[in-house]
């Protein structure tokens, strides 16, 4: 950085000043008079010459208003020109600056400060816009966005203006950031360009990964901006369906972690509430230590109403960085797990599934056949069993086809009938099948399975696989080339692991939704019904998302804020026919966020000369509105000028006429 003179942020604006030329064109040019008849032309004379002479100009008289006129126009022409003095320089001809935009710059940049005062982002995008300014003449700049990914927001350019405004568009995001990714982002687009090249960061130093920055060959300069700030913030939310131990009820239990950065003790209150919903759920003060962690539990009875609803904690008051201050989930879909067992049409029900199935206490078993489940309203998230079949399109979540007929079932080819197939080994280490030995089992007949991959492989016999994994993005799925029925294998204790293991599976990702736990910044990804032909998703602020179908699946690329995300579909009957929606929360719950003591920043070079941006001279300061001024007191003190009042001249005092012909006072003669 280095003092400079005076710059003209907009040359083109001295143009103004050709405006001088006409305005004294308007001063030399004759005044064109009307023709009268007149008694005596004596006192014309003067005009007389200038209307008997042939050039239509005169001679240019210097006169008060001329120089003030002239005079403002100059200083509106500087003015247009954007004149500046420029109080530092930043030296390079290709500059990277990458803004952080992670959750610890929406953080207040003075936490004695007001709650509506300048966030950290609000400073890092005045210190981008103040580099921009200091780019020498020829030089360009390329901006990029520091999120959980790495953006450029704005390729290189020589425009500054253009360049400020995609930084003034920047904001933070919800999100734990990578400086590491923008830099490397950064150092590949520069690296292939000839000159002087430099990388510049504006992060508040509260870095989630302190290492990030290790690894860069080109020049690196950090700006820091934020004073350091303690806080506190919810770090972690489960939400689960339990059992009341004293009235034996269901209830739903909500498990918080609450961090406390700070050097005081915080005192809070955390409260639980049910979203768009005024009513407290439940409510508890807590006193979290400095530098400690706290776990709270808040537990209500729910209702039916109530399964499937968004859940809002949150901790008050808040502090100087609100966004980790909210925590979101949803009310589990009650604790029993709905079971629908279809049979073939016509065929009999198998007693052994039938059994295993309604031997748990928390299913709740539905049996019928396979016309009457698919014309049933089945849940997402509920366990389908099917026996003898492989419909193309069956309801429900998780799966188990038995038995099903030759053909090919999702995906897998199911051939001929196998007699007495011995089982020679099966994958332990799936969820399936742990804690459980198929050692003694004894099939009478099972159909060979082929699977696109070995890896779906569950259970081998030395003819081929009987059981496989058919599993898609939307569902897990399994088929048993058998009838339980045609085996020894109820009879063993591994029969019930079994059903067991597939019902706790089914029973987690209930659990979870149609989604997964989400966190903001990844992508989120959604399990609809296989008939859904359209489906919109709206974030917590109401806006709609970008989200692609790829047949069951929904993908929304990102998840930019913390809140509760609605996804509503339709099947193909179109409006309100084959229908539903979910709620899906989403929470930023980083303990490396959360935490805004600063961190030193370290390269392989070395620490970081770190810069304060309060600290950094201004690039600019601007003189157009002094200028501007200027010009308006030439216009007014012309105006004055013109419209003044001449002043009077005294007349003459009368002469006495001398000389021969001068008349003479008669004289007295003596008497």
């Amino acid at each position: 950085m280095k003092s400079l003179g005076v710059d003209l942020l907009a040359p083109a604006g001295l143009a103004l000043a050709a405006l001088i030329v006409p305005l004294v064109v308007l001063y030399v040019l004759k005044v064109r008079r009307q023709r009268r008849t007149v008694a005596s032309t004596w006192l014309w004379q003067s005009a007389q010459r200038d209307l008997m002479a042939r050039s239509p100009f005169k001679r240019l008289i210097a006169q008060v208003p001329l120089f003030l006129q002239a005079l403002a126009l100059l200083a509106l022409a500087l003015g247009l020109a954007r004149p500046a003095t420029r109080g530092r320089e930043l030296a390079g001809d290709h500059v990277a600056i990458v803004v952080d935009t992670s959750a610890s710059m929406s953080a207040l940049a003075d936490p004695a400060g007001p709650v509506d005062g300048p966030r950290r982002i609000d400073l890092a995008k005045k210190a981008a816009r103040e580099l921009l300014s200091a780019l020498t003449p020829g030089s360009d700049a390329l901006v990029l966005e520091a999120g959980r990914e790495a953006h450029l927001v704005a390729p290189l350019d020589r425009d500054v203006q253009r360049l400020a405004a995609v930084v003034a568009k920047l904001d933070a995001r919800d999100v734990e950031g990578d400086l590491g990714a923008a830099v490397s982002l950064a150092a590949d687009r520069l690296r292939p360009l000839g000159g002087a090249r430099r990388i510049v960061v504006v992060t508040d130093g509260n870095l989630a990964r302190p290492d990030s920055l290790r690894g860069v060959s080109l020049p690196l300069d950090v700006v820091r901006v934020g004073a350091p700030v303690e806080n506190a913030g919810i770090v972690r939310i489960d939400v689960r369906s339990g059992t009341d131990p004293a009235s034996r009820t269901e209830e739903v239990q909500v498990f918080l972690v609450l961090a406390n950065y700070g050097a005081r003790p915080r005192d809070a209150y955390v409260t639980l509430r049910e979203e768009h919903a005024s009513d407290v759920l439940a409510s508890r003060r807590v006193i979290v230590p400095p530098g400690e962690k706290l776990p709270v539990v808040l537990t209500f009875h729910p209702s039916p109403g109530d399964y499937r609803q968004g859940l809002v904690a949150d901790l008050s008051p808040h502090d100087a960085m609100p966004v980790d201050d909210a925590a979101y989930g949803r009310v589990p879909a009650g604790d029993k797990l709905p079971v629908y067992l279809a049979r073939r049409d016509g065929a009999k029900a198998s007693p052994w599934l039938e059994r295993a199935l309604a031997a748990d206490p928390m299913v709740e078993l539905h049996a019928g056949t396979l016309a009457e489940i698919t014309a049933a309203k089945v849940d997402l998230d509920a366990f389908v069993v099917i026996e003898g079949a492989c419909p193309p399109a069956p309801p429900g979540g998780d799966l188990l086809l038995v038995d099903p007929p030759a053909g090919v079932c999702y995906g897998a080819k199911v051939g001929a009938l196998l007699e007495h197939p011995s089982i020679t080994s099966w994958e332990h280490g799936d969820p399936r099948l742990r804690f459980l030995t198929l050692d003694g089992v004894h099939l009478a007949r099972a159909r060979r399975l082929e699977p696109e991959g070995r890896a779906q492989e569950l259970i081998r016999t030395q003819e081929g696989a009987v059981a496989v994994d058919v599993s898609s993005s939307t569902r897990t799925a399994t088929v048993l080339g058998f009838d339980v029925g045609d085996s020894d294998w109820p009879l063993k204790a591994s029969y019930v692991l079994f059903v067991r293991n597939l019902i706790e599976q089914a029973r987690a990702h209930r659990a979870h939704g149609i989604t997964g736990p989400a966190r903001t910044g990844e992508p989120l990804r959604a399990s609809l019904p296989a008939s859904v032909r359209k489906a919109e998703v709206v974030g917590p602020g109401g806006a709609k998302l970008d989200a692609s179908l790829r047949g069951a699946l929904l993908v929304v690329p990102d998840l930019p804020r913390a809140g509760l995300y609605h996804i509503a579909w339709e099947g193909p009957g179109g409006p309100g026919k084959d229908a539903g929606s979910v709620v899906v929360p989403a929470n930023l719950t980083s303990e490396l966020e959360s935490d805004l003591a600063p961190r030193p920043i370290v390269t392989d070079k070395g620490p970081v000369d770190v810069a304060s941006a309060s600290a950094q001279p201004d690039a600019h300061r601007e003189w157009t509105w002094v200028l501007a001024l200027v010009a308006l007191a030439f216009v007014l003190f012309d105006v004055a000028w013109l419209t003044r009042e001449p002043r009077l001249r005294p007349s003459p005092a009368p002469t006495v006429a001398s000389g021969p012909s001068a008349p003479r006072a008669p004289q007295r003669r003596p008497a």
